[in-house]
């Protein structure tokens, strides 16, 4: 999927500049998260594991940007480091995966679903408390493989990793917004830079996306109030038209039993005024001990 996402932003990059083919070097970089498979990266330390290796890589001064999914981004990031933006946004939504039932409803009373996304899993327990949730980590193909070997009856994606990779065909079918929230961040992807890099800047301005930005600004104002992270099940987006913003966000017990929602709209230019107000409008209703076993 990285691989996949670089290519795109190369690809941006050189019909933009007009560059010949090989003027953009892709140095690949293995993560901790790409890495630790046997437990949930809330557990082994959250999006963070996605991004310190290419974090390190630009603080040294190895490469020039660092591609990331924006929705792996921490909510903070490292001193020097900054999001330049993002490319336009695919499709947000989560995509079902199961041989067995083409909805989440439909599945057999006590099957298994397979995930690694506390989002995923406590949404699926609201509209299910009887489903058993199960650890699935690997890249997409091989959760994917896993699911038709019968280790997992269903499970949920990304359905633009998903588009990305050729695969929307695997779906078995999308799930709306209003019953799945997307992450903050799904479906785009986002660039980083060291702070100041002007010829960075100057390079990627052609390709980054203002629509994208500002939903993402919402986005990430309203994780920075909650301070949303692998260990939370928040989901979080923001639909830019016409210069206008329509928010709505919601924050889950794991076990999907409880639940708080808010929706906020205004015009584009306040965007992450919007997502903070948000923020704190669900910080306001979430009791105390809420996020614990």
């Amino acid at each position: 999927m990285a691989l996949a996402q670089t290519r795109e932003l190369m690809d941006r990059l050189l019909e933009a500049h007009g560059f010949g083919a090989g003027a953009i070097e892709i140095t690949a970089i293995k993560t901790s998260g790409d890495m630790i498979l046997n437990v949930p990266l809330s557990e082994a330390g959250g999006k963070g594991l996605f991004t310190k290796e290419l974090d390190l890589a630009l603080q040294q001064g190895d490469i020039a940007i660092a591609v990331h999914s924006a929705k792996d981004l921490p909510t903070f990031l490292p001193a020097g480091i900054e999001i330049a933006g993002y490319l336009p946004r695919e499709d947000v939504r989560d995509a079902w995966i199961s041989p067995h039932a083409a909805h989440p409803l439909e599945l057999p009373m006590g099957s298994i679903v397979g995930t690694a996304s506390l989002r995923r899993g406590a949404m699926l327990k609201r509209l299910r408390p009887d489903l058993k949730i199960s650890l699935l980590r690997g890249n997409v193909e091989t959760r994917l493989a896993k699911v038709a070997k019968g280790e997992a009856d269903a499970t949920l994606l990304a359905l633009a990793g998903l588009k990305r990779l050729g695969l929307e065909a695997s779906a078995t079918s999308v799930l709306d917004v209003g019953d799945f929230v997307p992450a903050a961040g799904q479906g785009a992807i986002a660039i980083t830079m060291r702070t100041g890099d002007e010829v960075a800047r100057a390079l990627l301005a052609p390709v980054l996306d203002a629509r994208t930005a500002v939903a993402l600004a919402a986005e990430r104002a309203f994780l920075g109030v909650l301070d949303g992270s692998c260990k939370t099940p928040i989901g979080a987006y923001a639909c830019v038209e016409a210069g206008n913003v329509a928010f709505r966000a919601i924050v889950l017990k794991p076990d999907g039993s409880q639940f708080f929602e808010t929706v906020a709209s205004g015009p584009s230019s306040d965007a992450a005024l919007l997502g903070d107000a948000a923020g704190q409008d669900l910080a306001a209703q979430i009791p105390a001990g809420f996020f614990d076993p």
